[in-house]
């Protein structure tokens, strides 16, 4: 099977087939995913919550996201790997933008960068694919705007908001986004915005119209306990399983089972 392409995901959404992606942030789960024929990877800056145990993903920086990318790519040989640009790396002028974007195809070996907000970063967007960069448009629920929202909130229920998102997904594709990601919008307003647009859409709280879905790995996996997001599904409990396993070893240790013969040199 080759790597997937943008096109692939815009001929899925002629042909009205579902996009599959996950959240990876190092080798082996990124290899899992891959392997399980999931569409494309958003390494995303989520990172800093689910791996660093931070409470927002404000901190992250340009670095840990390379890294994490880095090693991500390593593991991936099908699924589209996309780099999500983190709090202050294009803010600060579409010039930053374009060369942090940059940074994920060139050292980190990803096909695409994801990037949040609409109207706002409409320039970036279009700086970024005159640069032969593929860019995920992301509006709704923008977690590095969590200070002026007022924390996570369903964005999009009042028909203002709505009236807002809607031009803001269209102000994102023509600027040349290859795709749209909808995160925490009532599922009426996703489902018009995705027949409206000729690119994909991706949701994560946006209901079952999107032209495709996007969770944390870690929440899809029962790795992350502090809070499970209404909009997603824990599908099983690694923590559990992992939890057993090390009580187990601890237990056969202290015991003197482990180690036996069988794991001794002769």
């Amino acid at each position: 099977m080759q790597k997937i392409t943008i096109q692939d995901f815009l001929k899925k959404k002629r042909e009205k087939q579902k996009i599959t992606l996950l959240t990876a942030y190092d080798y082996p789960f990124a290899k899992i995913v891959d392997e399980a024929g999931i569409d494309g990877i958003i390494v995303g800056d989520s990172v800093g919550m689910v791996v660093q145990g931070l409470e927002t993903t404000l901190p992250v920086t340009m670095d840990e996201m390379v890294y994490h990318t880095k090693i991500v790519s390593r593991a991936v040989q099908n699924s589209m790997v996309i780099g999500d640009l983190p709090f202050m790396s294009y803010q600060t002028s579409v010039a930053d933008g374009v060369k942090n974007a940059g940074r994920f195809l060139k050292e980190a070996g990803a096909s695409a960068v994801k990037i949040e907000g609409g109207a706002e970063v409409a320039e970036h967007i279009r700086a970024m694919t005159r640069s032969d960069i593929p860019v995920m448009a992301h509006i709704g629920l923008t977690p590095q705007s969590i200070h002026r929202m007022g924390g996570y909130k369903v964005q999009g229920k009042t028909e203002a908001s709505a009236k807002r998102l809607l031009e803001e997904a269209h102000i994102a594709e023509d600027a040349g986004a290859f795709s749209l990601l909808l995160e925490a919008i009532p599922m009426g307003l996703a489902k018009k915005i995705t027949e409206e647009l000729s690119i994909p859409t991706i949701g994560i709280g946006a209901g079952p119209h999107c032209d495709g879905q996007v969770l944390v790995l870690h929440d899809v996996i029962g790795l992350f306990e502090r809070f499970l997001p209404k909009f997603a599904k824990r599908y099983t409990n690694l923590k559990e399983s992992a939890f057993e396993a090390i009580k187990e070893y601890k237990e056969e240790v202290e015991k003197g089972v482990f180690p036996s013969e069988e794991q001794s040199f002769k």
